[in-house]
């Protein structure tokens, strides 16, 4: 008997008739004699709702209260998918994160796992059960809940199998599977077969919403292959795993985008040692993540500094930088959250010349500015204006012709 675990997210779950489309599907995968682990999402926008409601009762909501609030959607939705399989004549059982054994660090809205005790779950399966484990949430060693940023269920699900020993983590989406780009903005986009564990890390890292970067790191750490799939259709889905063949094929793979970017510019530093550490420490005492980090030449030993956050961190971000920027004699700061970031990304690149001039021709021809650019050893990111996005998605796709399929050069 094989043990899958399965993932479905907001969109499989959002009201009660989807909710029995995927008791369904669960039992299907129950009498073909496997042990099915299943791990859900909030219903819908119910995430989006919570903090709204908390914003409505405070402007700054305290950050342990709001991830024992936001754990509430997981609980609800599993607690329902269990009756919906009890009501179908199953035995199942719901857990909450903390009942299911996992145990987090208490950074709280970001938190990590530490470790997944499985003893209940491997008792509830013994006993014949489909277990439900409310995703996106752990608990600290003080007791605490904890929630694990957005998308953190996809995390919940590779742990799970991860610790338990699972065949597979099968990640259920609204989605047919991975993209070539994405088919809102792209018509021509194209779902991948396969990809490997470094490509599709930096498809999630670069804004590519349908994985969440640490479970990928799971999934790669522990080989664990996982399926991207649609909870509505029957279709094979996209496998992510190692192995993938890495020659002679158009070496760009996808194209992503992110909108949750914003820049920061500390106006006039001083060009001397321990500048960047007095920026630069504060935003890390307070959780708040740097992407691209850019300093003009100095003149006249002054220079600017500018660098990009998630633009959800920017309110947080200016008031921790503008302190910082006194403190240092700069001559201010500015922001500009009307950005975005579009990627290109492939196995090889770094090794095979014109990638990059053939990107930065296909942004001038569409008279695209580039504002910043950031590369990796298989990507390369231009920050552009957020209003420019769908042309350099679809000028991009044409590019690289990823329209064609995947053997295509």
């Amino acid at each position: 008997m094989a043990l899958i675990v399965q993932k479905y997210g907001g969109s499989s779950v959002a009201d009660a008739e989807r909710i029995k489309n995927v008791a369904r599907r669960i039992v299907t995968t129950r009498e073909k004699g496997n042990d099915v682990v299943v791990v859900v999402s909030a219903m819908g926008k119910t995430t989006d709702e919570l903090i709204r409601l908390a914003h409505q009762v405070t402007d700054r909501p305290d950050e342990r209260e709001l991830d024992v609030l936001l754990s509430t959607g997981e609980l609800i939705s599993s607690t329902l998918l269990a009756l919906a399989l009890k009501s179908a004549g199953h035995k199942a059982i719901s857990l909450s994160g903390a009942q299911a054994g996992i145990w987090t660090d208490a950074v709280y809205s970001q938190a990590r796992i530490l470790t997944v005790e499985g003893h209940r779950i491997v008792k509830e399966l013994g006993e014949g059960k489909i277990v439900i484990v409310a995703g996106f949430q752990g608990i600290t060693h003080e007791m605490d809940v904890t929630t694990l940023g957005r998308g953190g269920s996809d995390t919940t699900a590779v742990a799970m199998a991860a610790i338990l020993g699972a065949q597979a983590c099968e990640i259920y989406t609204d989605v047919e599977g991975v993209y070539t780009a994405d088919p809102r903005f792209v018509t021509e986009a194209r779902r991948l077969t396969e990809l490997g564990y470094e490509e599709m890390l930096e498809l999630a890292s670069q804004g590519a919403k349908v994985l969440h970067p640490r479970a990928v790191e799971l999934g790669e750490l522990f080989d664990i292959p996982i399926l991207v799939a649609s909870s509505f259709t029957e279709g094979p889905g996209t496998l992510i795993h190692g192995g993938v063949a890495m020659e002679v094929r158009n070496k760009v793979r996808g194209i992503v985008h992110d909108l949750n970017v914003a820049k920061v510019t500390v106006l006039g530093v001083p060009d001397q040692p321990g500048i960047a550490t007095a920026i630069f420490e504060p935003l890390v005492k307070e959780n708040i993540s740097v992407d691209t980090i850019v300093q003009n030449a100095s003149v006249e030993r002054v220079t600017d500094l500018t660098f990009t956050v998630a633009k959800s961190d920017l309110e947080k971000a200016m008031r921790v930088v503008e302190p910082a920027a006194k403190s240092i004699s700069a001559r201010g700061c500015i922001a500009d959250a009307k950005l975005c970031k579009v990627s290109i990304v492939g196995t090889g690149m770094q090794n095979t010349p014109g990638y990059a001039a053939r990107m930065f021709r296909a942004l001038y021809e569409k008279g695209i500015n580039i504002e910043l650019i950031t590369t990796s050893e298989i990507r390369i990111t231009c920050i552009i204006d957020e209003t420019r996005l769908e042309d350099a998605l679809n000028a991009l796709h044409q590019a690289f012709e990823l329209e064609k399929g995947e053997d295509g050069i």
